[in-house]
């Protein structure tokens, strides 16, 4: 499997995030607008990204729910025909949640910065080091507290749920 080094955190200046971003990875970001639709999973996340009518990507993801970086491990899988897969997967398993984004991607080195702005959320920052087979752990977490400290990113900002957690709770009975 796959694996990165990763934080999200909470963002209270989207602008001078971007800002920042754009001047570390000397270009504009790529815009992309992004449906997750998550499906009951025992030992992980399951989650079919669609990007468009004819592009998907099926994702499986471990991590720990944690602040600060942690190792990520996941496995990508193409599509052409996310709504098919959906209705499959929906079908056999049911649908969890979905979280639909408008996502800012910066590439910083063999970093990925996002900037996602999450329906029902608000805005928000991940960091994303992709590791190779060879590279440790230790120098991920080293490049991500490199890259929040640039881009103005403090402990008090860190979110250790997914998105989808984070969604749940929001509209679990009883929440305010």
């Amino acid at each position: 499997m796959a694996r990165n080094v990763e934080i999200k955190a909470r963002l209270s200046d989207y602008e001078d995030t971007a800002r920042r971003a754009r001047e570390l990875s000397r270009s504009e970001p790529v815009v992309i607008t992004q449906e997750d639709i998550f499906f009951p999973c025992p030992s992980g996340r399951l989650k079919l990204r669609i990007l468009g009518p004819e592009q998907g990507e099926l994702i499986f993801y471990q991590r720990p729910d944690q602040e600060g970086p942690k190792t990520s491990h996941y496995s990508i899988s193409p599509t052409s025909d996310p709504t098919g897969l959906r209705h499959v997967l929906a079908t056999a398993y049911g649908e969890k949640a979905v979280v639909r984004k408008i996502r800012h991607l910066y590439l910083v080195g063999r970093t990925r910065i996002h900037l996602d702005r999450v329906e029902g959320l608000g805005d928000f920052l991940e960091l994303e080091v992709v590791l190779a087979e060879r590279d440790s752990i230790g120098d991920g977490e080293a490049e991500t507290h490199q890259l929040m400290s640039s881009l103005g990113v403090t402990p008090e900002d860190l979110v250790p749920d997914a998105y989808v957690d984070l969604l749940e709770r929001n509209h679990a009975p009883g929440t305010p």
